[in-house]
């Protein structure tokens, strides 16, 4: 009898230790990865109860957030990321838990060390306090971001309570044009399904498209899976997975290697796996996409033209009203040309190796407008340090780009990297809601790495396929 579950059913029974009362399930945790932001107080809830960590070798933690980019000289500037960095160096020292620190030459943003260290695998259940840790269900992995209390149940208990969700098949197919990447697809898909249309589900990714992805794009698409309102997003395993996986640190060699492969393949969905929901769309459909608006669905393509109120859905009226207002746009114009004053290329959805050279690429032969401030961040020592052997470095910074040190960065502003009053930046973080650059009044443009580039030499948003030079 075949098995008609999919991945996602697959890999949560595997992991279901039991059925509470009211229906959630009691999960095993495989990989339970920690920051310096939500970590402190789960700590001092298992001090409070003379609990350790369950299973420290299963629990991996980096420092990002707060990190600065520019200066990381200790103690740091500011004292509250002094008092964060201090606290998990503390933590992890007394819990027995590994810590990727600034002087490890492995420390980088989470979501891009896990896959890096091989640490994330098909077939895992993998918790972390932050919101995009869906980018790891690139791997065929259930991968679901926590809140601080939930930190507390893992690091105790390597299991925590969760309701299933059911599962929606997001399918795209198609050869994507030029100047099109991973970061216009998921754009394009939030902005079709709206930030609510996920709540309850966790999306599979699949088509055409999705598999010719490379790793790199395909956790792009998963990491902004929650701005979708989906719990989760994952893609089947491959052997593009198996490639990138073979070699890496934390992952088995000689004929373990070659056993788990062969069984992460097996996790795939088959062709005969049910689904509770299933959407498909066509790549020809998705231009550069550039969101306008104060949530990750308020996009349009690059040659379109912003909304007309009159035009929307009953009940988004308000809401699109209020986004052009905060961003200072008017209805009907086109969001090309657009200026800007802040150009950041990075964070956990497009700060690896493919962003860079891509945006390096771009730039190449060019300088960022006199107007513009321009910044690109590494996702990791160990991207930062190959960035360098290849030296895109010094490519950014003929530009006229600062290079700098690994972290989050101007993607959440929790670091000295943000936004002054009303300016207006292109970035390739996650989130463009109000006041997430660090500015209450600051505005936010959310578009690919290669976009970013444009606008930072243009001083505008710019149609990358039009760009001078950019061979697209």
């Amino acid at each position: 009898m075949s098995d008609r579950r999919n991945l996602f059913n697959k890999v949560w029974d595997l992991h279901d230790v039991r059925t509470l009362p009211n229906d959630q399930t009691q999960l095993f945790i495989g990989l339970h990865l920690i920051h310096e932001v939500t970590s402190p107080q789960a700590f001092e809830i298992l001090r409070d109860r003379n609990l350790k960590v369950a299973c420290p070798n299963q629990t991996v933690a980096t420092v990002d957030h707060i990190v600065p980019t520019a200066d990381q000289s200790r103690p740091f500037q500011d004292g509250l990321a002094e008092k964060m960095m201090s606290a998990i160096e503390r933590n992890c020292d007394e819990f027995g838990v590994t810590l990727l620190d600034l002087k490890d030459g492995r420390q980088g943003i989470v979501h891009v060390v896990g896959p890096e260290q091989g640490l994330t695998q098909p077939g895992m259940t993998i918790v972390c306090g932050d919101s995009h840790t869906s980018t790891h269900g690139a791997f065929g992995s259930i991968a679901i971001g926590i809140g601080t209390s939930n930190v507390a149940q893992v690091l105790a208990t390597q299991t925590m309570f969760l309701s299933r969700p059911k599962v929606r098949r997001v399918v795209v197919n198609g050869d994507l044009a030029p100047g099109v990447y991973a970061k216009d697809v998921i754009l394009y898909i939030i902005q079709q399904l709206g930030v609510q249309g996920g709540v309850g589900y966790a999306y599979e990714y699949a088509g055409t498209t999705i598999d010719a992805m490379s790793m790199e794009e395909r956790m792009t698409v998963c990491n902004m899976s929650i701005e979708g309102g989906a719990r989760c997003g994952y893609i089947n395993p491959d052997e593009k997975t198996v490639e990138y996986l073979r070699g890496r640190p934390s992952v088995p060699t000689g004929d373990e290697f070659e056993r788990a492969a062969a069984w992460w393949l097996t996790l795939a969905s088959g062709d005969d796996a049910e689904f509770d929901d299933e959407v498909v769309y066509n790549a020809a459909d998705i231009e550069p996409t550039v969101t306008w608006g104060i949530t990750p669905a308020q996009s349009v393509g690059v040659s379109q033209p912003l909304p007309n109120v009159a035009d929307c859905d009953a009940g988004e009226e308000t809401l699109i009203s209020e986004a052009l207002e905060f961003m200072g746009l008017a209805e009907g114009e086109p969001v090309k040309g657009t200026p800007i004053d802040v150009a950041f290329i990075g964070s956990c959805t497009n700060s690896r190796m493919s962003d860079l050279r891509e945006a390096a690429r771009i730039v190449a032969g060019h300088k960022v407008a006199d107007s513009v401030k321009a910044i690109v961040v590494p996702g990791s020592q160990l991207v930062r340090e190959q960035a360098m052997q290849e030296g895109l470095h010094e490519v950014f910074e003929a530009a006229g780009f600062e290079w700098r040190e690994a972290g989050c960065s101007m993607c959440l502003a929790m670091n000295p990297d943000k936004l002054q009053g009303r300016e207006v930046c292109a970035s390739s973080s996650n989130r463009n809601f109000k006041g997430r650059q660090g500015s209450p009044t600051g505005r936010t443009l959310l578009m690919s790495p290669a976009m970013v580039a444009a606008a930072a030499i243009e001083g505008r948003v710019a149609d990358i396929r039009e760009f001078a030079g950019a061979a697209v």
